[in-house]
């Protein structure tokens, strides 16, 4: 799936926003944005000066006044507000300092405000509180998974999204046919091209990216991402919640979009979903980061991604296995299981220092488990990933 065409403005303003990161490399932004140079500085020293509107070529209304008057005040806040039906009092005052609107009231204020315009008939449930885990720096775990289903005109769509851990930056929003690996990686090939590989992405265990095998926890999908240099973790079971900031980026699609729109192919759906995911990561305030924007804490790797797949060298202490046809590795005459996508693929077999008889299997960088092989019969197979014997 090709990158598609964004207007001009999202374009300038997500590479500004990026730019202006801490130990960001412009030289690399502006190749992958596909500017020259002299063009990126233009568009920084515009919004330095002028802000968002100095990446415009139009003139913008200013949106304060020494005349302004309350009533004004409130009509700012109800046009946000008709803009974006879900958002409260917090996202519309964030949003409106960030515009430079001085004297914008509390956010409490603001609730009541929409109270009275009609725009909240109720007040919402009471949020229980939870402790927050995030990584110190963006790419050091990207979320992936599918959303639930949903029907539109003529078929169904399945939202394929992908979550930067640190920042909650909506990395890719992508409007699927199905759930196959090989949708998945026309998907996510443009976006490793525009920013870079995560040091790791968790998924959950369900197609495509565990296998669709009991035996076996990777599927030729996740076995490519380890190719391209990527390690992959899954969700426990029945654990939704290891995934938490993907899951609640999908409760927040459907409560703002989905919920909200008709549509009527794949192609409406894309360019809805690429509006959306403009607003959500440029100008919709995040309450779990301080109410910033997602692009304020976001910035590219630095981990190129190069389409044809290098060859690895395991360390001089590995021992070097091929995997057979059938997913099988061949240690001091046991056999142990570690799946078919791995079929005649090299892994690298470590003995453990300090246990006699216990290995530890890798492929290329990621480690695929541990096992005992003492307590192996000579002759049997055993699952890597269960211990479980299994028929030869």
């Amino acid at each position: 799936m090709p990158w598609r065409e964004q207007n001009l403005m999202t374009i300038r303003q997500e590479f500004v926003q990026l730019a202006l990161q801490r130990n960001s490399n412009l030289t690399s932004l502006c190749e992958r944005f596909n500017i020259s140079r002299k063009t990126g500085y233009k568009w920084l020293n515009r919004f330095k000066e002028d802000g968002k509107k100095g990446l415009s070529n139009q003139s913008t209304r200013p949106t304060t006044s020494p005349r302004e008057t309350s009533q004004l005040m409130i009509n700012l806040i109800c046009e946000v507000r008709e803009k974006h039906p879900c958002w409260g009092g917090l996202k519309i005052q964030a949003v409106l300092k960030r515009r430079g609107v001085g004297h914008v009231p509390s956010a409490s204020c603001i609730q009541k405000i929409l109270k009275a315009e009609g725009y909240i008939i109720k007040s919402s449930h009471q949020k229980s509180k939870f402790n927050r885990f995030e990584h110190e720096a963006p790419n050091r775990l990207w979320q992936m998974d599918f959303k639930g289903y949903f029907d539109y005109e003529r078929g169904r769509c399945h939202p394929l999204t992908i979550i930067d851990d640190h920042s909650r930056f909506s990395i890719g929003l992508h409007a699927c046919p199905n759930e196959r690996g090989v949708t998945v990686k026309q998907a996510i090939t443009p976006i490793f091209k525009r920013y870079g590989l995560p040091e790791r992405i968790n998924v959950d265990n369900g197609n495509p990216w565990g296998s669709v095998f009991t035996q076996s926890r990777y599927s030729t999908f996740s076995v490519w991402l380890i190719k391209v240099g990527i390690c992959v973790s899954h969700s426990r079971p029945y654990h939704p919640q290891t995934n938490g900031k993907d899951e609640r980026f999908h409760r927040t699609l459907k409560e703002e979009l989905i919920n909200y729109r008709y549509f009527r192919n794949l192609k409406h759906i894309q360019r809805e979903f690429d509006d959306w995911r403009d607003i959500y990561n440029l100008e919709r305030p995040h309450q779990a980061i301080n109410m910033q924007v997602p692009a304020d804490k976001y910035q590219p790797s630095y981990r190129e991604f190069n389409e044809s797949i290098a060859d690895f060298d395991y360390a001089d202490d590995y021992l070097i296995h091929k995997v057979d046809k059938r997913g099988r590795l061949f240690l001091k005459n046991r056999q142990l299981f570690v799946g078919v996508p791995f079929s005649q693929e090299y892994c690298g077999i470590r003995l453990d220092n300090h246990q006699d008889g216990l290995v530890h299997v890798f492929f290329r960088q990621q480690k695929l488990g541990q096992i005992d092989l003492s307590i192996i019969n000579k002759g049997e197979m055993v699952n890597l990933y269960s211990s479980k014997v299994l028929s030869t």
